[in-house]
C-alpha cells in the first residue's frame, strides 16, 4: 500500500525530501514559486516544521540564505524556479561561496520531455551552477532523489559551500516511498585537532618570538575565550580582520582593532613592529593588509587556507580546539608594559572618534551616526552591514561590544544588507536586529522590505543616504578622475517604508537622531530610518 499524505494525496518526490530535510534541521526556505517548482513549493505548504519566505527577487532569497549561515552556522534553503528564478540567485549565492557560507538551492527544472534548446525558461542548470557550487546534480530518477539530496547537504556541510539540485516538475510530482530510499548520512560538524607535532612547532615560534601579535579572522569566531586566554598568557596584543570585528570587545584591555585601511593606527604599528603574527582563522585578504613578509604561525581548519600567506609554522585544525592546546604549552611572560601601552592608544583612539562625531554639523556626518548608534544599540543586537561607505564607517568608527555582525566579505556586494537583516531576525526573533546600508545598497533591494512587512519581521533599517554612490566617488578622486556615474535620484525612504506598510523616521538634524534610532527600537515593526547625511570625510 503506497504512503499518503495528511491530505490523503500519494507521498511524492518533493514531500520526500522536504520531510528529510526537516529530519535534518532544515526548515527554512528563501525564494519565489512558479510552475516548474509547484509540487515542491507545496509540500513545503504541507510540512508542520517548514515555513517558505516568498521574497520579491531571487537575490535576496540566495543572499538570505548566505547570511541566515552566517550568523547562525545552520542551512537555509533558496527554492525558486527553473531559468530566471535559477539566474537570479546568483550573485548570493556567489557570495555564500566566496565566504564559505554553507547554503543549499532546490531549482525546479521544466519537465523532462522539454529539457533541451527551445523549452521555455530552460537553461542548462548543471552548467550555470558549476562554477558556485561544492557539489551540483539534476535528479533524473526519482529513486536517486534523497541520495543526491543527502549528499548535497554533506558537501555543503563538509566543504562549507553551496549545494545545488535541479528538479524537474514531472520527477517532483512522482511517487516515492521514502523507507526504501538510499541516502547517506554526515558529521553535524567539521572540528580538526591539530597533531602534536604542529602544536609543539607553533609553541616553539611563540615562545621564541620577541613581540608577537595575535590576528583574529571570521574563522576564530567560535574561539573567543581562548584567543583571549593566549593573549593574556603571553601578553600579546590581538588585532582583528574587518570580518572579525566584534570577536571581543572593542573596549578589552588586549584588542587593539581591526587590521587594515578600515582599521585603527596602532593596530598597523603592532603587526609592523611585531616579529611573529599569530593567525587564527584568516584568510589574509588584501583588505587586512599583513605585509607578506611577516613571518606567521597559521591555524586555520582549511588547509587549503595555509601557504596563502607563507608560514613559519601552519596548523591545520580548528581554532576552539587548537588554541587551548598552544595555550597549555606556551612559556607565559611578564607583561613589560603593553597593557599598559595598549591602554593609552585606545583612549587616543577613541578621542579621535568622539572628535570627528561632531553633533553640530548639518548634514549629519557619518561618525556621528556611528556614535550614536554605538550608543543606542543594545549590546547584544545583531547588525546586518550593506556594502559601500556605511560600511567605511561602520569598520572605522562604531565601536562593538557584545554585538555580532555580519556582512558580503571577499564578494562585497551591494544589496546584502536587508536580506542579511531579514534572515537574522528569523534565526534570533528575540534580539534587536539592525540592517546598517547606504542609499545605493537599500535601493538595490528595497523592493523586499516589503517581505518584512508581510512576515512581521521586526528589523530596523538605518539608511544613510548622501544621494550618491560615495564609495566609487571616493575610489574615482584617489585614482585622479573625476566624478561620474555616481550621483543617486533617490525617493523619500521614510515615505516608502510607511507605503509598504512598515514605519519611516526621516533624519535631518544630528540632534534629533538619538531618539530617532530609540524610538525605532522600541517599534515592534519594520522600520526605515532615513538619515540625510554627508559623504564628504575629513575636510
Amino acid at each position: 500500500m503506497k504512503k499518503t499524505t495528511s491530505e490523503g494525496a500519494a507521498v511524492t518526490v518533493a514531500d520526500v525530501l522536504v520531510s528529510e530535510l526537516a529530519a535534518w534541521g532544515i526548515t527554512l526556505y528563501f525564494g519565489i514559486p512558479g510552475s516548474s517548482s509547484l509540487p515542491l513549493v507545496d509540500a513545503v505548504r504541507r510540512n508542520p516544521d517548514s515555513r517558505y519566505i516568498v521574497v520579491r527577487h531571487e537575490q535576496t532569497a540566495a543572499l538570505a540564505a548566505s547570511a541566515y549561515n552566517k550568523f547562525t552556522g545552520k542551512i537555509a534553503v533558496c527554492l525558486t524556479i527553473a531559468g530566471p528564478g535559477a539566474t537570479n540567485l546568483a550573485t548570493g549565492l556567489y557570495d555564500a561561496k566566496e565566504d564559505r557560507a554553507s547554503v543549499l538551492a532546490l531549482s525546479g527544472q521544466v519537465k523532462t520531455q522539454y529539457a533541451g534548446p527551445g523549452g521555455v525558461q530552460e537553461i542548462d542548470q548543471d552548467a550555470f551552477f558549476r562554477p558556485i557550487t561544492v557539489f551540483n546534480n539534476t535528479v533524473a530518477d526519482p529513486a536517486t532523489a534523497v541520495k543526491l539530496l543527502t549528499r548535497a547537504l554533506r558537501y555543503a556541510i563538509i566543504d562549507r559551500g553551496v549545494a545545488q539540485l535541479s528538479l524537474p516538475n514531472d520527477v517532483q510530482r512522482e511517487p516515492l516511498e521514502p523507507a526504501y530510499c538510499e541516502r547517506e548520512t554526515c558529521l553535524p560538524a567539521v572540528t580538526v585537532a591539530p597533531t602534536d607535532e604542529a602544536v609543539r612547532a607553533a609553541v616553539g615560534a611563540i615562545d621564541g618570538a620577541a613581540r608577537p601579535v595575535i590576528l583574529a579572522g571570521f574563522g576564530a569566531m567560535n574561539a573567543a575565550g581562548a584567543l583571549l586566554d593566549l593573549a593574556e598568557a603571553i601578553r600579546a596584543p590581538i588585532v582583528t580582520t574587518f570580518r572579525a570585528k566584534g570577536i571581543l570587545p572593542d573596549d578589552n584591555e588586549w584588542v587593539a582593532g581591526v587590521h587594515g585601511p578600515l582599521g585603527t593606527p596602532h593596530a598597523r604599528t603592532l603587526v609592523r613592529e611585531s616579529d611573529l603574527v599569530i593567525a587564527c582563522g584568516a584568510s589574509f585578504s588584501d583588505l587586512t593588509g599583513i605585509p607578506g613578509d611577516k613571518r606567521a604561525v597559521h591555524i586555520d581548519i582549511d588547509p587549503l587556507q595555509l601557504g596563502k600567506h607563507p608560514f613559519v609554522v601552519a596548523v591545520w585544525g580548528d581554532c576552539a580546539v587548537a588554541l587551548p592546546r598552544i595555550r597549555e604549552q606556551v612559556r607565559l611572560r611578564e607583561d613589560p608594559g603593553a597593557r599598559a601601552w595598549l591602554a593609552e592608544r585606545r583612549r587616543e583612539w577613541f578621542d579621535r572618534l568622539d572628535r570627528e562625531a561632531d553633533p553640530q554639523i548639518v548634514p549629519i556626518r557619518p561618525p556621528y551616526i556611528m556614535k550614536v548608534l554605538s550608543e543606542t544599540l543594545p549590546e547584544d543586537a545583531v547588525i546586518s552591514l550593506d556594502v559601500g561607505e556605511n560600511q567605511w564607517w561602520f569598520g572605522r568608527n562604531f565601536r562593538m561590544k557584545r554585538q555580532r555582525f555580519a556582512m558580503s566579505g571577499y564578494l562585497g556586494t551591494m544589496g546584502f544588507g536587508l536580506p542579511g537583516a531579514i534572515a537574522a531576525k528569523l534565526a534570533y526573533p528575540e534580539k534587536t536586529v539592525v540592517c546598517i546600508t547606504g542609499d545605493g545598497g537599500f535601493s538595490m533591494v528595497m523592493g523586499d522590505f516589503v517581505t518584512a512587512v508581510r512576515y512581521d519581521i521586526s528589523i530596523v533599517v538605518v539608511v544613510l543616504n548622501n544621494h550618491e554612490l560615495a564609495m566609487i566617488r571616493e575610489e574615482q578622486r584617489e585614482a585622479g578622475y573625476p566624478p561620474y556615474g555616481t550621483q543617486l535620484t533617490n525617493p523619500d525612504f521614510a515615505v516608502y517604508a510607511e507605503t509598504c506598510g512598515g514605519a519611516g523616521i526621516r533624519v535631518t538634524r544630528p540632534q534629533d537622531l538619538p531618539e530617532a534610532v530609540f524610538r525605532a527600537l522600541q517599534m515592534n515593526k519594520p522600520v526605515v530610518i532615513d538619515i540625510e547625511t554627508d559623504p564628504k570625510r575629513f575636510e
